[in-house]
């Protein structure tokens, strides 16, 4: 068993050299798909760490009558924070409202002087409830609007926000979708190009097939150096691509950064390059197999 899987790995290292232009344009190849597959993970970083940015300043606000006594907003604050769709929910008082108005207009005497002549606070107290995912303001928003909590409250924000909100949904779910039909796209052209390379590779070597055959060489020592190749293929492409995508990565990360406060997306490429370096290997190692697999099987089949 040793002896077979060694000479197998032999074979499959020397077709490898011997068929040099078509290795070469076969892990160019691979290349752009595992740069591919390397973009749509970091692009899932990015897309994360943009909605993450609008959805912290995406919220529901929720104002009480002013009769409406504070034990009780904290009561709805807290059965808020009960529910599995909320994230946060903070409470502004009536007096911290009146301290936030008055400090946005300490430069205009005319609002400063009219909140000094009335009598009573005529703002509202608050609540800004913050949701996990975008999708879940609308169930944030049917809850508040129940009949139970009608007596208390006066307006809720989710109509002036809710086609921003949305439309942030949207685009969480389209670039995500996209992000997976562009890879698998990649992957198939990748796939498709190993395996009619490894037809013509079985094409120029089909005399030495044909003499294997006729001694009796199994089907797996037939195959099993055409899918060696084929993992060197997606091996050495996963490598390239990594070497690649990281001075790229470092290039673009102060542009995003400027767009995208907080994210280093650099950083994150280096900090978790073991795990995307084994993702990509075994994105191309998969695709290298199989093609290969295939390819062999249909000829070993005719």
């Amino acid at each position: 068993m040793f002896t077979i899987i060694s000479r197998i790995f032999h074979f499959g290292v020397k077709n490898f050299w011997r068929n040099g232009w078509l290795s070469t344009a076969t892990v160019a190849i691979m290349t752009l798909a595992s740069i591919g597959f390397l973009g749509l993970i970091v692009f899932g970083v990015v897309t994360h760490a943009a909605t993450t940015a609008i959805q912290d300043k995406i919220d529901i606000s929720v104002y009480f009558k002013t009769n409406t006594p504070e034990d009780e907003i904290l009561n709805i604050q807290q059965s808020l924070e009960g529910l599995s769709q909320v994230a946060s929910v903070d409470y502004i008082s009536q007096q911290q409202a009146l301290a936030n108005f008055q400090q946005t207009h300490a430069n205009d005497p005319t609002v400063s002087q009219a909140i000094n002549e009335l009598d009573a606070n005529p703002l509202e107290a608050s609540l800004n409830v913050k949701a996990k995912d975008p999708s879940q303001y609308g169930a944030i928003n049917d809850y508040l609007s129940s009949p139970d909590l009608a007596p208390y409250i006066d307006t809720i924000s989710y109509a002036q926000n809710q086609d921003v909100i949305n439309r942030l949904a949207a685009i969480v779910r389209d670039v995500n979708i996209g992000g997976w039909l562009v890879t698998v796209l990649l992957a198939l052209v990748a796939g498709l190009v190993m395996f009619n390379t490894i037809r013509l590779a079985i094409y120029s070597n089909r005399d030495e097939i044909g003499i294997m055959r006729v001694v009796g060489a199994s089907n797996s020592l037939v195959r099993g150096p055409f899918v060696v190749e084929g993992v060197l293929w997606g091996a050495i492409a996963a490598v390239i691509a990594i070497i690649i995508a990281a001075p790229a990565l470092y290039f673009v990360s102060p542009y995003l950064n400027q767009f995208i406060p907080g994210l280093d997306i650099f950083r994150y490429y280096y900090t978790h390059i073991l795990v995307l370096f084994v993702d990509d290997l075994l994105f191309g190692v998969i695709i290298g197999a199989l093609s290969s697999f295939w390819a062999v099987r249909r000829y070993l089949r005719n």
